[in-house]
């Protein structure tokens, strides 16, 4: 059970990355929306402590081996149910709540999992209270969290830290995430998105930019590696805040910049308020985007017309493997959408968990670190459900004789704690998202 304390486009490109390196042509894509939200990463942004060794109470302290006797295994989860980024987070309860099912139609040694969900409000601050809460009184020795890079940044840095918690993030793709090992993502590293973003300009023809990012870690983190990578000439390079009533600052200086590619680096609702004041102003130029300005809410607050031809990089998943068809096919007929990307990395938070839960001597911090890694590791048995691994488990099995493959993809977790990923280009082709081939290895 989740316990809320607050309460194709055509079939053509998709990239392969690992570890933010070479890209692969694949092919396929993905739908961008799963509840009117944007099909991104949205924040990321980045800026306590812990009362116990491994920075949780070990919960109930059981082996895992109690045939059900206890009560369930509980973990924690830090998503955005309000604030700038609650669209993620009502995406990412979706696929949390489709796996938990999955999970709980098993059990893990005969018990539940359980799941306490507390609320960031899209912000450091709240994100931290929330960790706070999850590790020093619930004692949750694996957490889930956050949307948003800066946000699962100082969760990690101010709570977990010096603690044997594990912590997954759901939703952050900020690359200096890569330099906290201990924090472990599920979405790949938005270096991936800045160098096919610097390929694909170039590729159109454009060697010069005008770029604008949110004021935060992810928007400067990804602009630095674009700029880094891109071989034209950066006309215009300047920060925005967030939650601002008007951007006309921002775009008249980037029209007056000259350069025809514009860039933005940015989220939904600052990215609307700027199409509409590029619109009513009679700005013209090619727009490109990072993987937080695409999404349904964009689509219905700016005119019909208004960001056609808009070129756009964001994190997908294979959807032509059986696992992923299967996940989204259940996704769609309980909620009546297709997934996003997000729903599926969420979706595999809680199966890595549950898997690491089962593989484990005991249910502590320091026990799941062992095992964590491990249950979607290379060296195992390759199985895309959590019952055909939890099977194996059972049976006698260790942490390294699994390898689930998510529905997100392959989770091999790398020395710094990322994830094998893919990514898709989409454009904006008669005021929705279609899927386009332009960039390859």
């Amino acid at each position: 059970m989740s316990r809320d304390t607050t309460d194709v486009a055509d079939r053509r490109t998709l990239l392969k990355l690992t570890g933010g390196a070479g890209l692969v042509a694949l092919s396929g894509c993905l739908s961008t929306t799963d509840d009117g939200g944007d099909g991104s990463d949205g924040e990321d942004g980045g800026d306590g402590g812990s009362d116990g060794d491994d920075g949780s109470d070990g919960s109930d302290g059981s082996d895992g081996d109690d045939g059900g006797s206890a009560g369930p295994y509980e973990i924690g989860m830090v998503d955005s149910q309000t604030g700038s980024l609650s669209a993620f987070g009502e995406r990412n309860q979706r696929g949390v709540n489709l796996a938990l099912s999955r999970v709980n139609e098993i059990g893990i040694n005969g018990r539940e999992l359980d799941l306490i969900v507390e609320d960031s409000e899209s912000e450091n601050q709240g994100g931290i209270a929330a960790a706070q809460k999850l590790v020093n009184q619930d004692g949750v020795p694996f957490l889930i969290g956050a949307v948003g890079s800066g946000v699962s940044l100082a969760i990690y840095e101010s709570v977990v830290e010096g603690t044997d918690v594990v912590q997954l993030s759901q939703n952050s793709t900020g690359l200096n995430l890569t330099d906290f090992p201990g924090l472990l993502r599920m979405s790949p590293s938005g270096r991936s998105q800045s160098l096919a973003l610097s390929n694909l300009i170039s590729d159109d023809g454009y060697d010069e930019v005008a770029i604008t990012y949110v004021n935060n870690d992810y928007g400067q983190s990804l602009t630095d590696a674009f700029v880094e990578a891109y071989e034209g000439e950066v006309v215009y390079n300047t920060p925005h805040d967030q939650e601002q009533q008007s951007y006309s600052s921002v775009v008249s200086e980037m029209n007056g910049s000259g350069a025809d590619a514009w860039l933005f680096i940015t989220y939904q609702a600052e990215f609307s308020t700027m199409v509409n004041e590029v619109f009513s102003s009679g700005y013209e130029a090619q727009f490109y985007g990072a993987d937080s300005v695409s999404g349904d809410n964009v689509l219905e607050n700016t005119p019909e017309g208004s960001i056609d031809g808009m070129k756009i990089v964001v994190p997908s998943a294979p959807i032509e493997e059986e696992n992923y068809q299967s996940f989204a096919d259940a996704f769609e007929s309980e909620y009546d959408r297709q997934p996003t990307s997000w729903a599926a990395y969420a979706y595999d938070c809680v199966i890595n968990a549950a898997l690491a839960i089962q593989a484990a001597d005991e249910f502590t911090g320091a026990a799941l670190q062992e095992t964590v890694r491990r249950v979607s590791g290379p060296e195992g048995e390759e199985v895309t459900s959590f019952e055909a691994a939890s099977e194996i488990l059972a049976d006698g099995g260790g942490p390294d004789d699994v390898d689930y493959q998510g529905v997100s993809g392959p989770i091999d977790f790398d020395e710094n704690g990322d994830p094998v990923g893919f990514l898709q280009v989409l454009e904006v082709q008669d005021h929705a998202y279609e899927g386009i081939d332009f960039i390859e290895g």
